[in-house]
């Protein structure tokens, strides 16, 4: 990795429905390859055909996505940057309109109209996941990140308000934890040492609990088969939620652990060129950024230039995104975020 930034996993829509990627899609992550992102990861990538969240979402559970992904990864690793795929499943958040079926969970879930796994299923998911990091590997990714944060079916079974099975694969942290560590026990396995395994978790929010999640982290680090913790704070300088009585915020919580040979990344509100390095001063290994990605593709040139370095101000205007490699479609999308896009 020839530098500290990482592009963050961040959804487009760009793909096409049946999941192989689009040229729209090549263009906008090799513009930050071309921008100097040290690491590009893909948006989220679903592994199983039931697991799709999104219209236009990138999909690695056949072999006919395999071409598009040879594609990205030959363009992003032609200007120096490591090529890593986000993998996931959307669980009881996959809407049936996207889908055959019922969406599917760890357990049933009323809001979500969702069905319990079969204890044969959990096994299939596990094996998914396993057989989407190979195709990876085969398609030239340095590396995978299994998408354990947000509310998606591996953070859905580490919740013990979602995950309510009763099985080997719930109850305890450890029964409830079991999944994932399985599924990295799988792609090492499958993939080797010399392929790049990276676990993104959330500590707030969709049924995590902080201290949990922090358990969780330490089981990942233990298993001395994972390279890198991939956190998503929201924002790395807040409290914790529920905690007002102190002033050890998120990312201090995380720091206090012993991560050995793991290489840490934090997500957040870090959007110009002081919050990176306040951040990588602290002790993070490097940063994942993401709107201040959107916003300028060379935002790691930019930063590594001039350490002071202020990205424009939010909102930006359609035509700057359309320049920044945003197609129409991804334009339609940021503006359903809050003050992105000028009307």
């Amino acid at each position: 990795m020839k530098n500290r930034f990482m592009l963050a996993p961040l959804t487009n829509k760009q793909s096409h429905d049946d999941g192989r990627l689009s040229d729209l899609e090549l263009h906008w992550l090799t513009m930050r390859a071309k921008g100097q992102f040290g690491l590009v990861m893909t948006c989220a990538s679903n592994v199983m055909a039931n697991g799709k969240v999104w219209e236009g979402e990138l999909g690695i559970y056949s072999d006919e996505h395999v071409p598009g992904h040879q594609k990205l990864t030959k363009s992003i690793k032609s200007h120096g940057s490591l090529a890593v795929i986000q993998i996931f499943h959307g669980g009881m958040r996959s809407p049936k309109d996207l889908i055959d079926g019922q969406p599917v969970g760890p357990s049933i879930n009323k809001e979500f109209d969702a069905r319990e796994l079969s204890l044969r299923e959990v096994h299939e998911v596990r094996n998914n996941f396993i057989l989407a990091a190979f195709r990876a590997k085969e398609a030239g990714y340095d590396g995978v990140e299994i998408h354990s944060a947000h509310g998606y079916l591996i953070a859905q079974f580490l919740s013990s308000e979602i995950n309510h099975r009763i099985d080997e694969y719930g109850g305890s942290l450890e029964n409830r934890s079991r999944l994932l560590l399985e599924i990295v026990d799988g792609i090492r396995l499958a993939c080797g040492n010399d392929f790049l395994i990276g676990v993104r978790l959330s500590p707030e929010r969709y049924g995590m609990i902080l201290e949990e999640v922090k358990l969780i982290t330490k089981l990942l680090i233990n298993t001395d088969k994972i390279d890198f913790i991939d956190l998503s704070l929201w924002d790395v300088f807040k409290i914790p939620e529920g905690q007002t009585e102190t002033n050890k915020s998120l990312l201090d919580h995380f720091l206090e652990l012993d991560y050995k040979s793991v290489k840490l990344t934090v997500a957040g509100k870090i959007t110009g060129g002081a919050e990176v390095h306040k951040v990588l001063n602290s002790g993070v290994d490097f940063v994942t950024i993401g709107k201040s990605g959107i916003v300028h593709h060379d935002f790691p040139k930019q930063v590594l230039n001039n350490k002071d370095f202020i990205p424009l101000n939010l909102p930006v205007s359609a035509e700057h995104l359309k320049k920044e490699g945003l197609s129409s479609k991804f334009i339609k999308l940021m503006r359903t975020w809050s003050n992105f896009v000028k009307n």
